[in-house]
């Protein structure tokens, strides 16, 4: 593909998605490493210290992952299964012709919006909470080529549209927005069976793989339930429909176990370049006989990239799930000098008993709370690499560090998202005198 193949997508400006759309990839990139130069000039950082941008391997079929959301583009319209309108909490448009997903997305978010859609089932209204579907996740690996896809639904029963809006909710649901089952009998509501509704849906997913419509291997396909009314897929019981639950992948030579709810970076091939990034800046002065920490862990990815090159590295993450995956993952790849603690970094090391050689912090987009980067500066480590996927965080938390007597040596940019404003940066921190 070329940078022109953009223009050819009739969502541009109506789906919510590519922000940058009618750019060439070069622009994009001048856009964003001009920005990335206002912030370092801002906080007045040494501009020799800076190595750039480097742009994504992959600029179009990137995604690794996609969260789809079920709903329609105008009130009471044909169901649509996509992203959200371009400004719009409620609006959601089709976007099976998107360009920054393999084809493989496309055709899964086809086959199940025509199937539910001619089934007429409800989705869950935003406003309400009223309604079945809700969300469809798909993941597909981009050296693995295996594909997950979990279907998130409400508990709610499965009740065609045009029959949902004869009956009057007060006789539908309860006070907590729950379907509570009574359904008047002169009604003659057809509620449809999930498990075979179900099925029938794995089966044309299964037969699209057949005839070559889908490329990948349909590893894991899942059925999740969430009635929290947040706009979010949240886990509150999922089921294997079709055989595994989870998906892997590989990345900078090692293997990932992913599920539904693993964090892993969007953008594989771009990932590897932060991460590699981040093992040239850390090695200075570390060896085979160094304790490395890598703080907001996730599933393990840094910790066990890093682990070759240290004694051990200890990762810190408070999500219980990201920390099983993350000890499954390490065993997966046999790397036995790897710990994984799961809990609060404040908490974690305001108590743990050894101080370490170096530190990778890999925080959440709103930075480090000053008390946890108290800490860290306390350990008065040579050099530590900070990974920012919201640069102005990073730099209202460099101000803290230079006054624990901290500077930057060398920081460089890394797109992950093409077609989108969001940009990383991976920053070598070095103690002063």
């Amino acid at each position: 593909m070329t940078d022109e193949m953009i223009h050819q997508c009739s969502l541009f400006g109506t789906c919510g998605g590519c922000t940058y759309g009618a750019l060439s990839y070069e622009e994009q990139l001048a856009i964003k490493d001009g920005e990335m130069r206002k912030l370092i000039e801002e906080a007045q950082c040494d501009m020799d210290r800076y190595e750039g941008i480097l742009g994504s391997p992959l600029i179009f079929a990137y995604r690794n992952k996609m969260e789809f959301s079920f709903g329609d583009s105008a009130k009471n319209g044909p169901l649509t299964l996509g992203l959200h309108k371009k400004k719009s909490f409620y609006d959601i448009v089709d976007t099976d012709c998107c360009l920054i997903t393999h084809e493989d997305f496309n055709e899964i978010q086809r086959i199940t919006r025509e199937y539910f859609g001619e089934l007429g089932l409800t989705y869950m209204d935003k406003r309400s909470h009223l309604g079945y579907l809700r969300h469809l996740l798909v993941r597909r690996g981009i050296r693995s080529g295996e594909i997950l896809i979990d279907l998130v639904t409400t508990t709610q029963p499965l009740i065609p549209v045009m029959a949902h809006r004869l009956i009057n909710d007060s006789v539908l649901y309860d006070e907590g927005a729950r379907l509570s089952g009574r359904i008047e009998a002169s009604t003659a509501v057809n509620v449809y069976d999930e498990k075979e509704t179900l099925a029938m849906w794995v089966e044309l997913l299964l037969k699209a793989k057949e005839e070559g419509r889908i490329s990948g291997e349909l590893r894991a396909i899942l059925h999740t339930k969430n009635d929290r009314p947040a706009d979010a897929i949240i886990n509150e019981g999922t089921k294997v429909l079709y055989g595994s639950d989870h998906i892997t992948e590989e990345l900078c030579g090692l293997k990932f176990k992913i599920t539904p709810f693993s964090f892993f970076q969007t953008n594989t091939v771009s990932a590897e370049l932060i991460y590699n990034k981040a093992i040239e800046y850390i090695s200075d002065g570390l060896g085979t006989e160094k304790l490395c920490f890598d703080l907001f862990s996730g599933t393990g990815t840094i910790t066990q990239i890093l682990a070759p090159h240290v004694k051990r590295a200890v990762g810190v993450e408070i999500v219980p799930e990201a920390v099983e995956a993350a000890k499954e993952n390490a065993a997966l790849n046999g790397l036995t000098n790897c710990e994984f603690i799961c809990g609060d970094v404040f908490e974690v090391l305001k108590d743990y008993p050894e101080r370490p050689d170096a530190v990778i912090l890999d925080p959440p987009r709103d930075g480090v709370s000053p008390k946890a980067l108290d800490i860290i500066a306390s350990y008065g480590v040579p050099h530590m690499v900070y990974i920012s996927c919201k640069p102005k965080s990073f730099f209202r938390d460099l101000e803290l560090l230079r006054g624990r007597g901290y500077e930057v040596s060398r920081m460089c940019a890394i797109d992950q998202f093409p077609w989108t404003k969001n940009t990383e940066l991976v920053v070598k921190l070095s103690k002063i005198g």
